[in-house]
């Protein structure tokens, strides 16, 4: 899904909203997630799962095609861990053949 599927889900579901309302709302809240993130904050929303920030420290790695010696910077990461809940309900569904992969074709 992506974001205008989101607020269209929520403009629909609520017909006293307009979508443009829908649209700053949810604006609102992914910028104000964003900000948590920056700030170093965990955000945690009940049955949904929670949002945090891993850094990874400097290291030095070697180009595969050159085999030059390259340095990678440190940097953050967001890592996200679904509820339990979640879980439970990704499990308990069985996945889509909507999105999976095509079958690769057979060589003779």
């Amino acid at each position: 899904m992506i974001r205008s599927e989101l607020v269209a889900r929520i403009a629909a579901k609520n017909p006293h909203l307009y979508a443009r309302d829908v649209e700053a709302i949810v604006a609102t809240i992914l910028k104000t997630m964003t900000t948590a993130l920056v700030r170093g904050d965990r955000i945690e929303l009940r049955e949904f799962g929670t949002f945090t920030v891993r850094h990874h420290r400097a290291r030095i790695a070697r180009n595969p095609r050159s085999q030059a010696v390259v340095t990678v910077p440190a940097k953050g990461r967001v890592a996200f861990k679904p509820s339990k809940a979640m879980r439970e309900l990704l499990q308990a569904k069985p996945l889509s053949t909507e999105h999976s992969p095509a079958p690769s074709p057979q060589t003779p």
